[in-house]
């Protein structure tokens, strides 16, 4: 039986004026990223080119460290949605083995392409957000229509995404001149994950 997400009732809605400015705010920090760099941002500095005020921007995102946390947040849902209604293998319509192995693929290229973004939303004082991958639920569903019996009591599932994302958050706390070549890191994690997933699903 396939894992079904339940609602947590409904979510409390944002004020039309709060939306608009969450909205423009993450419009000018995406500019200000692409502009000049994760490490040029502030707080300060976003609310003065979004033309709002600094509490605003404080209320908004708490740290700066939130700043980058949002925006990987809405590259995240973009992702989710290439996964969900996206064209096969990724999306749906293939046979599930083979979305569990398209699905590591673009997740392993998604994570090392937001390394910035999800090095500057670590913050300094928290550790490494391990147990929040969303990509658990996915890999388990996945894994319930390819091998129902082995992925029953989801250990598997987890043991999976340790698998694919473990290394990325090693990667992500290295230094830039100790991090290894992202192409290389990606090449190899791909070519290790198909050959785990045909294990487990072979």
């Amino acid at each position: 039986m396939e894992p079904v997400a339940l609602p947590l009732g409904r979510p409390r809605e944002e004020r039309a004026d709060a939306a608009r400015n969450r909205a423009h705010l993450i419009e000018v920090a995406r500019e200000m990223v692409t502009e000049l760099g994760v490490d040029k941002v502030t707080m300060d500095g976003l609310a003065e080119r979004a033309g709002l005020g600094k509490g605003t921007v404080f209320r908004r995102f708490r740290t700066r460290a939130g700043i980058f946390h949002t925006l990987l947040d809405e590259e995240e849902k973009l992702f989710q949605e290439r996964v969900m209604t996206g064209p096969p293998p990724l999306g749906p319509g293939a046979p599930a083995a083979e979305r569990l192995a398209a699905f590591g693929r673009a997740r392993l290229e998604f994570l090392i392409e937001h390394t910035a973004l999800a090095r500057a939303s670590l913050d300094p004082g928290q550790p490494v957000p391990a147990g929040d991958s969303p990509s658990l639920f996915h890999v388990h569903m996945l894994l319930s229509e390819a091998c129902p019996d082995d992925a029953a009591s989801g250990t598997l599932a987890l043991q999976l995404v340790a698998a694919l994302e473990g290394p990325i958050l090693l990667y992500l706390r290295a230094q830039d001149g100790d991090a290894p070549d992202p192409e290389a890191v990606v090449h190899n994690l791909i070519t290790s994950w198909q050959v785990l997933v045909e294990r487990v699903c072979g």
